[in-house]
């Protein structure tokens, strides 16, 4: 069955502060590259942290108020991280709808692992975010999880405690989260 994009809103859940606007660094950028070159929803509500950081939390969180978040589609990082709430920051009773958050070193080191940028040094060390209860405001979550590197991270979101040490764990909590995985990912032993 098809998908009438014309009936979909879509909100991206984080995105780097300080690189220059279109930098393909960007969620954003790649987000526009390789999705909405392909699709065309009905609006494209993007952060933009150009504006500045407080107008942009301020704006965002306005969107998301006015519309809800039906599907989130989201991957979870080697440190367990979902969007950018690494276990440092992570607050699963979090007040705010999106918050600029300090990056931790393994969070910053998998960019670096994903080819994103050329070394430590040229990840930002600070973003904007959704936090874990926006996320989880969803009424669907579908998470893709692939690659040997995510094998740590998987183990602990399906057998750890659900704990901020591994954000991801919280979406065991999820009545209508479904998990995709490879065997490297999921590989358990």
């Amino acid at each position: 069955k098809t998908i009438n994009w014309q009936r979909i809103d879509v909100f991206h859940m984080d995105e780097y502060i300080g690189l220059p606007d279109g930098a393909l660094q960007r969620f954003s950028s790649f987000l526009v590259d390789h999705l909405f070159a392909e699709v065309k929803p009905r609006t494209v509500n993007l952060i933009d942290d150009v504006i500045g950081t407080e107008n942009a939390l301020f704006n965002y969180a306005k969107l998301i108020e006015e519309t809800p978040i039906d599907i989130v589609c989201l991957g979870i990082g080697e440190n367990g991280h979902i969007a950018f709430n690494d276990p440092p920051v992570a607050d699963f009773n979090d007040p705010e709808i999106i918050k600029q958050v300090i990056l931790d070193d393994a969070c910053r080191q998998q960019q670096v692992n994903d080819d994103c940028f050329p070394n430590f040094d040229e990840v930002p060390k600070s973003a904007l975010t959704l936090t874990i209860p926006t996320l989880l405001a969803g009424k669907y979550l579908y998470c893709v999880v692939p690659g040997k590197t995510k094998n740590k991270a998987i183990k602990e979101v399906l057998t750890g405690e659900i704990t901020t040490a591994c954000p991801a764990s919280i979406l065991r909590k999820h009545i209508n989260c479904t998990l995709f995985t490879d065997l490297d990912a999921y590989n358990l032993m």
